[in-house]
């Protein structure tokens, strides 16, 4: 299976990517600010339902990839070292945004549903899955696909610590986020760039 030094450096480009506020934590915090604790919870555990459909398409997938086609492999490999910069360049160059919406109250069913859907479209999630995710794993320590999904769950469970955060402290971290979106540009595109690096010059195992 995975080495330990392997999956100590996955756990902590993981942290990385959890800790830079993106769309799932200001949907999270907008939704707590309109609904309430509950409706930020809902979309929490939502959100991270979410993560599931991409470990499974992952798994499904990006398996067959790594034993069988290093040629698809790499394209999927450079396409994703080329969007990570692009987020990193355009993280410190564009100019800053609010950091959420006004929601409007709604069931919580339905805002956990929205929560999947957040996280489904999040192109943050999809370029880890498709990009930096497949870097981690050796096609000769075990099956790929398991080795994806114990990945994948041990972001999924530092995500929804992350995103419980979010969903407890909603109203202070809202405000806090508007005030400093500077400098949460200017982090986000450093670690964009730096997680662009460690992609390209990890190798296919």
């Amino acid at each position: 299976m995975i080495s330990w030094s392997t999956y100590l450096f996955f756990t902590g480009a993981c942290l990385a990517l959890v800790l830079i506020p993106g769309p799932n934590h200001f949907y999270i915090a907008a939704r707590g600010l309109a609904q309430g604790r509950a409706a930020a919870l809902a979309s929490a555990f939502g959100v991270e339902t979410g993560t599931l459909v991409h470990i499974a398409a992952a798994a499904a997938g990006l398996s067959y990839l790594i034993t069988k086609s290093a040629t698809l492999f790499g394209i999927v490999k450079w396409a994703g070292v080329a969007y990570l910069v692009y987020l990193g360049v355009r993280a410190l160059t564009s100019k800053d945004e609010a950091g959420g919406t006004a929601l409007r109250p709604q069931p919580l069913p339905r805002v956990f549903l929205e929560g999947v859907l957040v996280n489904v479209l999040n192109p943050k999630v999809t370029l880890f899955f498709l990009a930096l995710l497949p870097q981690f794993v050796d096609a000769d320590a075990g099956s790929p696909a398991l080795q994806i999904v114990v990945l994948g769950v041990t972001l999924l469970a530092l995500g929804l610590l992350s995103d419980i955060v979010y969903a407890f402290t909603a109203g202070a971290l809202g405000t806090r986020l508007a005030r400093r979106a500077r400098t949460l540009r200017y982090v986000s595109g450093v670690v964009y760039l730096g997680l662009g690096v460690v992609t390209a010059f990890t190798g296919r195992r």
